[in-house]
This record gives structure tokens, C-alpha cells and sequence, in this order.
């Protein structure tokens, strides 16, 4: 890990926001992200829900999309890490908007 990147938690959660953000609204600039730290997750892991107007993937009632806080802070620097997860959640934006249009 690169010591010169903050890694505390509040920091590592808002790079990971920023990060999910980007390559969500590649597929679509309407979709938002909610990144879930409260709770239980605070100080070690994230939650992790894309939203498209009403709807919300991971549903609701299912668990979000979930990063230890400790692989997020570690992979960040990483470029591998970093196209791994952006390909997951823009798998993820894509299966959104599959859901959005066959609902709509």
C-alpha cells in the first residue's frame, strides 16, 4: 500500500463513492450510488447499492454489494483491483438498466 494515500475508513469510503460513482454513470449518468457505512459496517466494511429512480440493485431486501474496508484501503492502489471492481459494478449498472427497461 502506498503510504502516502490516507486510508482511514471516512477517506477509503469516500474514494470508493467516487470510484463506484465514475463507472456506474459510464453505463448511465441517471444512476446514483449509495454507499452503506453505518452500523455494524462502520470501521470495516462498505455497502454498496446502485439506484435508477425507484429502483434499487441489490434490492432493498437483499444484501448490498459488500468491500472490507481493509481490501478496499489495499486495492485501491492497485490497478488490477481497481478494473476488477470496475468491471463488477458496471456489470452491476448494466443489469440496473436491464431491469429498468423490461419494467418499464
Amino acid at each position: 500500500m502506498n503510504p502516502r494515500i490516507p486510508a482511514d475508513y471516512h477517506e477509503t469510503g469516500r474514494w470508493l463513492e467516487s470510484f463506484v460513482r465514475s463507472h456506474a454513470k459510464r453505463e448511465d449518468p441517471r444512476i446514483e450510488v449509495r454507499l452503506e457505512t453505518d452500523g455494524p459496517r462502520e470501521n470495516r466494511s462498505y455497502g454498496i447499492r446502485l439506484e435508477l429512480g425507484a429502483r434499487v440493485l441489490p434490492a432493498a431486501a437483499s444484501p448490498s454489494m459488500e468491500l472490507d474496508f481493509q481490501e478496499v484501503a489495499t486495492g485501491r492502489p492497485r490497478f488490477a483491483w481497481c478494473t476488477a471492481l470496475g468491471e463488477r459494478v458496471r456489470a452491476a449498472a448494466r443489469e440496473l438498466l436491464g431491469t429498468a427497461r423490461s419494467a418499464g
